[in-house]
């Protein structure tokens, strides 16, 4: 098996675009990119445009009659009304949707076909991670479900076990949705609650269908939680479901907007958190699936303060080429942000916050807070049901 890492990266990719007033601006992807190399990251990997996704690719997830919906979409916008969640305000019909969106799908796709084939170790995808989107329908700014394709391309290969870990503030329902009644796929999502944020999904008590109840797992978390209990909550319950399935695969999507800076949601994390989580990711997949990780972007809507840092962070992670938090960022590239978007860059990859610290969950919970009360759900929901204690 090769140890490099493949970055997929098509520059077709910011064609994903739903209009000038859309908070998911495109800009935060060639931002990124630039971000990456500005540091050299792209010497460290190898940098791969894969094909689109292909209808019989797409129909691994995706209806056929909803496929040939987005193409109509796709050749004439003005005609789309809402039919299949296309032509709404969170996923306006655009031209060339189809196109962008296949394309998008076809970079993770490549990604677990190179990981499984032993082309690559690890393989990101950061214009990935459009985890909304369902078999028959655009949802929550995606169109194309990248992530379960990813996963089902896997399986078509082959693959028996596999992991998928979101960490975006929204809970990843089309993932969950897509795998709900298999067994072969395990799928955490940990999120804000669905009291306060779409997609009004990812309760604890959502745990997967017949053969594959306890496969779903969801960690709904307090609006306002910040670094410590967002990682607290991570470790209480993520590394232990993982070690007990034992993938041959990871999957994680690492949308970006869980911080405290995001202008769609409700947590308080930090740049530091999230690189510790990424840090933690890439951890599992070496303890766990020998090595085999896919990494992918998702939500993040604070598109120059940001989701480039964040999206860095986890290209240099999966590089072997870590990035320390105090790093200055490169004049070069804030000067190129002014130029592109009249806003201030930051000045440093990190905010302040790192070493992140955390209480161990061993250590003891507290039943009256509200963190420790949303992590014992999740945990007395699932674990029982994979044979662990809760």
């Amino acid at each position: 098996m090769s140890g490099r890492t493949q970055l997929m990266w098509d520059e077709a990719v910011t064609g994903y675009d739903f209009g000038p007033d859309h908070p998911m601006d495109p800009i935060r992807l060639a931002l990124t990119r630039r971000l990456v190399d500005a540091f050299g990251l792209d010497k460290g990997v190898e940098v791969v445009a894969a094909k689109p996704a292909g209808d019989s690719t797409l129909r691994l997830v995706h209806r056929q009659d909803y496929i040939e919906a987005v193409k109509a979409a796709s050749a004439d916008p003005e005609a789309a009304r809402g039919a299949y969640g296309i032509g709404t305000t969170d996923d306006p019909a655009f031209a060339g949707m189809h196109e962008v969106s296949a394309m998008i799908a076809g970079q993770s796709v490549g990604a677990a076909e190179a990981v499984w084939r032993g082309e690559a170790l690890h393989a990101v995808n950061f214009a990935g991670g459009l985890h909304h989107a369902m078999p028959g329908g655009a949802s929550g700014f995606c169109i194309y479900n990248d992530a379960s394709l990813a996963i089902a391309r896997l399986l078509e290969l082959g693959a028996e076990r596999i992991a998928y870990i979101d960490v975006d503030v929204h809970h990843g329902d089309g993932v969950q949705a897509a795998f709900w009644e298999d067994p072969r796929v395990l799928t955490i999502s940990l999120h804000e609650h669905p009291r306060t944020l779409f997609p009004q999904t990812g309760w604890p008590e959502e745990t997967g269908a017949d053969a594959a109840e306890g496969s779903a797992v969801n960690l709904a978390l307090p609006a306002g939680t910040g670094d410590a209990g967002w990682l607290r909550a991570f470790h209480a319950v993520v590394p232990e479901l993982v070690a007990d399935f034992r993938p041959q695969v990871l999957v994680t999507q690492h949308g970006a907007d869980t911080h405290f800076e995001d202008p769609l949601a409700h947590l308080a994390v930090s740049l530091d958190a999230q690189r510790a989580v990424q840090v933690a990711c890439h951890e599992l997949a070496h303890e766990y699936a020998d090595g085999r990780w896919i990494a992918l972007g998702g939500g993040g809507y604070a598109v120059v303060e940001v989701v480039p840092r964040s999206w860095t962070h986890l290209v240099a992670i999966a590089a072997g080429r870590e990035i320390a938090p105090e790093t200055m960022i490169p004049e070069g590239w804030r000067q190129e942000v002014f130029a592109r978007t009249r806003q201030l860059a930051p000045a440093r990859m990190t905010d302040g916050r790192w070493p992140v610290s955390y209480a161990d969950w061993e250590a003891g919970y507290d039943p009256a807070d509200r963190l420790d009360q949303a992590v014992l759900a999740t945990r007395r929901a699932v674990f029982p049901l994979r044979g662990l204690l809760a």
